[in-house]
């Protein structure tokens, strides 16, 4: 841990650790938050342009992009010039004083400012180093990774949108998302080991090989079972029912995970026979005859409102729920006393999903402006403080984009 921290120690298991995060877009930032949230100590280097998604608007608050905003609270930006040698010296002091080391540059790019693994380990050997990339280090060296891309190539595109219909993508960066929660769990147990043996390692992740681990059981349908799995829409292809159903004013989403499930839902439609119906009488068999099963379920649902259903399923215990867009997803969350958003430094953001009974994640600072913690880290790093902390604009008033290509 490093010796001197210029911020007030914040309370939480993270506390003391200070991260160089270099990286930007989605998958490395949230990474890198989720470290802050649970008080880490996360100096965000960006280039003088800025992180990518300051410039990704609509929509704004106050000017400032949400996209950026959703993935970088609890973290102090630095803007430095990797091809200017005064900000070069910086980074790799920087590079030196950190616990770990996060960067999204496609692979051999960081290595030639003197930051990539080896360099780094040589100048602090117990370092925690997490290299994030869209196809790794071997054959897809080469191909930058983008979320949407990753999710054409993957397969999940294929997986998603109805059965007749064109593949889709997810409605937000999932695999950026989930490469992000991946690469936080190998830092953490990497850091776990450094405080057993003293050892620093590289931790790798890239985001082909996070989708495919992710699919879970669409991966496993074609890796254990030669099952190449196809878009069914709505359907679920091993759980049936699974799925939104019409009811008097609107679809319903309704699940019957197991054969209890199965016989409350036929109790509550007041369909007793049905659970004793052989055809019915086993997920497998509710499978094979989902098309006659569905059009029974329907029948029956259609007598009432789906809120009339929603409350009567609840009650009984089975799961369900209407199809509600975002703004109904944080009601919900806010009527279940979830208490999803928090508000830092002004700005409302979703809460970490983390409750801890001893360290609870902490929210001491939104989303940073460019470079304003420039001067105070430099300061800290040993080096005066005036530097080319502000961001260069080009002649419509939008950051100019970084030359270093990095993965999303």
């Amino acid at each position: 841990m490093s010796d001197l921290h210029p911020a007030p120690t914040p309370r939480g298991p993270l506390s003391g650790l200070v991260v160089a995060d270099f990286s930007r877009i989605v998958a490395g930032p949230y990474c890198a938050m989720l470290l802050g949230d649970l008080g880490a100590d996360v100096v965000k280097v960006e280039s003088p342009a800025g992180d990518d998604t300051r410039a990704f608007t609509p929509p704004v608050r106050d000017g400032v992009s949400t996209y950026f905003q959703a993935v970088n609270r609890n973290k102090r930006s630095i803007a430095l010039d990797l091809a200017d040698p005064a900000d070069l010296a910086v980074a790799h002091a920087l590079s030196a004083r950190a616990d770990v080391v996060i960067h999204n540059f496609k692979p051999g790019g960081i290595e030639r400012f003197g930051l990539g693994y080896a360099d780094v380990a040589a100048r602090r050997p117990d370092t925690v180093y997490c290299a994030i990339s869209g196809f790794g280090t071997r054959g897809g060296a080469d191909l930058p990774g983008y979320d949407l891309l990753i999710q054409a190539v993957s397969g999940l595109m294929s997986l998603t949108g109805e059965a007749d219909g064109r593949p889709l993508r997810a409605g937000m960066a999932a695999f950026d998302v989930m490469t992000g929660l991946h690469a936080a769990v190998g830092i953490q147990a990497a850091l776990r080991h450094r405080d057993r043996t003293g050892a620093g390692q590289l931790v790798e992740i890239d985001l082909l090989s996070a989708a495919l681990s992710s699919m879970i059981n669409q991966s496993s349908a074609y890796v254990s079972g030669g099952v190449v799995p196809r878009r069914m829409g709505n359907e679920h292809p091993s759980l049936y029912p699974y799925e939104p159903i019409a009811t008097g004013d609107g679809e319903l989403v309704i699940i019957a995970g197991n054969d209890r499930q199965f016989a409350t839902l036929c109790r509550v439609l007041g369909l007793d026979e049905l659970g004793a119906d052989p055809r019915f009488g086993s997920m497998r068999l509710r499978n094979e005859n989902r098309v006659e099963l569905r059009r029974i379920l329907a029948g029956a649902l259609l007598r009432r409102s789906a809120q009339d259903w929603f409350e009567l399923l609840s009650a009984a215990g089975l799961p369900c729920g209407p199809i509600n867009d975002v703004a109904g997803g944080v009601e919900l969350a806010d009527r279940l006393g979830l208490e999803p958003v928090v508000t830092v430094d002004g700005v409302p953001m979703v809460r970490n999903p983390l409750r801890m009974s001893e360290t609870p994640p902490t929210y001491r600072s939104g989303p940073p402006d460019l470079g304003t913690a420039g001067a105070e880290i430099r300061q800290w790093l040993g080096f005066p403080a005036s530097g080319t902390d502000s961001p260069s604009v080009s002649g419509d008033g939008r950051h100019s984009r970084p030359t270093e290509a990095r993965t999303g």
